[in-house]
């Protein structure tokens, strides 16, 4: 039998020994909400607007691009990132309804892809931070009133301005020399600034003898009926500039030129790798790198307006040659070497 100060002494460390046990376990238990709480705390939020439809090859690898280049910087999705998608699919109402439910959900940065979704977009906010891809004429357009200086909340890259007009007009020329008329085709009521282009093939067609058509469209049929009205024997060729709705319908409508026998020229090599027979402009996957980068310094705290707006440097000219053949069209050696690509 152990002596009494000794099993007292005993029962005061088991007593004091359960008291700290439990003090501590009381503070680890308070400490996991104030845990949770930080970590929401970091958790980021990216509202992210496209003008056309989820799941095409094109889409798919700028949202590829796009993540890959935000873990390389830090920010991996479910982690400390939630990006939100939301698809136009070539629609004016349906994108503004998009931008504003966006816009409702309060995240740090809005990346506004297109024309269209920076309108809808800076509608519905002046405040949240928004980086934009591929927008036509920013300054024109008053997006933003310096390219060097954007200031208010909104910067970002450029797309085709409308002097590709011409060099379009010049490429279908030479790969198809007996074009006389020419039909640019777009969707005036998605396309905002598309008229800007048709204006610049329009001043440009004397130097090149050929008579120029604007055709609005505003559905498949339409640009069929349009494709109907043009001669199939090698007088007609057709241009079309970067718009939603046309972007929206790529694969049809590359399969209704080649049904009617009409040359085109394209804006992006998505419609060349459907089959169209000639693209030239921007690889917009390509764009998604430094639209990534501008929204991980937003992220950590720059302002947008301080972030120049850039223009694209790149530029990607496909030709396919496979519909060249099929539409009896002998593209020049001299064309297929200045190729950024050659479909075979």
């Amino acid at each position: 039998m152990l002596p009494p100060n000794r099993l007292g002494g005993h029962m005061r460390f088991n007593q004091l020994g359960r008291r700290e046990f439990i003090t501590l376990l009381g503070g680890a238990a308070a400490a996991w909400p104030l845990a949770a709480r930080a970590q929401q705390a970091v958790m980021k939020r990216i509202g992210v607007l496209m003008t056309e439809s989820e799941g095409s090859s094109d889409t798919n690898a700028r949202v590829a691009v796009f993540e890959a280049t935000l873990n390389e910087l830090g920010w991996t999705p479910g982690h400390n990132l939630q990006i939100d998608y939301r698809w136009g699919m070539g629609d004016i109402e349906r994108t503004r309804a998009l931008a504003a439910d966006l816009v409702k959900s309060a995240p740090d940065v809005l990346v506004a892809v297109a024309t269209p979704s920076l309108v809808a977009i800076q509608r519905a906010t002046h405040t949240i931070p928004i980086v934009f891809v591929a927008v036509s004429e920013p300054v024109a357009n008053g997006f933003v009133p310096s390219l060097a200086h954007p200031g208010g909340n909104a910067t970002g890259f450029s797309n085709l301005e409308p002097g590709f007009g011409p060099k379009w007009l010049a490429l279908l020329k030479e790969i198809a020399p007996r074009v006389s008329r020419v039909s640019v085709m777009f969707n005036v009521t998605t396309g905002v600034t598309t008229d800007l282009f048709f204006r610049a093939v329009e001043a440009a067609a004397p130097r090149f003898a050929v008579e120029t058509v604007r055709s609005d469209v505003h559905s498949l049929e339409d640009i069929e009926a349009g494709m109907k009205s043009l001669d199939g024997d090698g007088s007609a060729g057709l241009i079309f500039p970067p718009e939603p709705f046309t972007l929206q319908n790529s694969k049809p409508i590359v399969e209704l030129a080649n049904a009617y026998r009409l040359p085109a020229v394209y804006p992006f090599r998505f419609f060349a790798d459907a089959g169209g027979l000639a693209s030239y402009g921007v690889y917009l996957p390509g764009l998604f790198r430094p639209a990534a980068s501008y929204v991980d310094r937003i992220l950590k705290g720059e302002k947008p307006g301080d972030l120049p707006v850039q223009q694209p440097t790149k530029f990607q000219l496909v030709i396919n040659l496979k519909t060249a053949k099929a539409l009896g069209l002998t593209v020049p050696t001299t064309l297929l070497a200045t190729a950024d690509e050659v479909i075979e």
